[in-house]
């Protein structure tokens, strides 16, 4: 589905003003190749995301996970920005942005550019200690465990998260490094299911959609309360919400304005039509 004409004019007149919050999820990065939990992408698989408890309490658990995100990040390592990630940077260097809360994990908000942006999850693309807390690039963890692992290959299907479907007998050969500064157990800097946002975090993705004059909100269903909770918080406070997602949302009663249509054209033709009105 395309989006009408009138829907991205009303678009163009919520975002026009300036100091727009965006709040943007999986949906967004599909087109970069990152498959999505919810969304067209997504609604063939099952997989089952790495709890923090499992992680945790588990050195089977943590060796499953090490083994399929490391050959996942061989695909969301090397994924690059798409057209709706460039728009997004492009209203921004406008000066059009409040900022940008991301739910994603890709790191691709900022290889396109935009500069304010906060993980609301984290990022793939570094790891920390859970015991100095030390935070490292996962480029170099990558290193050490090839070096690990030397003759060691698999392939799967890529989950949403990074991580690919791995069998057994796949996983079972695989080694496990440590922190190369405690010895210490390696998470990836992310938030995982059963864990907790840090609250500073929160409060500052909360300051970033309570100082906005409105909400755009790209890609995400909405369907978990991490993401909803910011589009509640900005109708309580009467602030126009625009949403732009393939599919319903958990948010749409809420909204202003939505647009079941691809993001990347969607915002493409956003960026130029705001171009052209300057």
């Amino acid at each position: 589905m395309t989006p009408s004409t009138t829907s991205v004019a009303e678009l163009v007149e919520l975002v026009a003003p300036g100091r727009v919050a965006v709040l943007s999820g999986a949906g967004l990065s599909t087109e970069s190749g990152i498959p999505d939990y919810r969304g067209p992408t997504g609604r063939a698989r099952r997989a089952e995301p790495m709890t923090y408890q499992r992680f945790v309490g588990s050195a089977e658990a943590r060796q499953r996970y090490w083994a399929r995100s490391h050959v996942g990040w061989r695909q969301i390592g090397t994924a690059r920005p798409n057209a709706g990630h460039r728009a997004v940077a492009e209203l921004e260097r406008r000066g059009l942005l409040a900022g940008i809360v991301t739910q994603n994990v890709d790191g691709l908000h900022q290889a396109a550019g935009a500069r304010r942006v906060i993980e609301l999850h984290g990022g793939l693309d570094r790891v920390v200690c859970l015991s100095c807390r030390e935070r490292t690039p996962r480029a170099e963890l990558e290193r050490r465990l090839r070096e690990a692992n030397p003759g060691w290959e698999a392939s799967g299907r890529i989950n949403p998260d990074g991580d690919a479907v791995l069998t057994d007998e796949q996983v079972a050969g695989f080694r496990v490094v440590g922190c190369a500064g405690c010895g210490g157990v390696l998470k990836p800097d992310v938030v995982f299911f059963g864990e907790n946002v840090p609250r500073p975090r929160v409060d500052e993705c909360f300051a970033v959609v309570g100082g906005a004059r409105a909400l755009l909100v790209l890609g995400s269903s909405l369907a978990i309360r991490s993401g909803l909770r910011f589009v509640t918080k900005a109708a309580a406070l009467g602030i126009p919400i625009a949403i732009v997602n393939q599919g319903p949302t958990g948010g749409d009663a809420d909204a202003t304005l939505t647009l079941n249509a691809p993001l990347g054209t969607t915002l493409t033709d956003l960026a130029a039509r705001l171009e052209s009105a300057c």
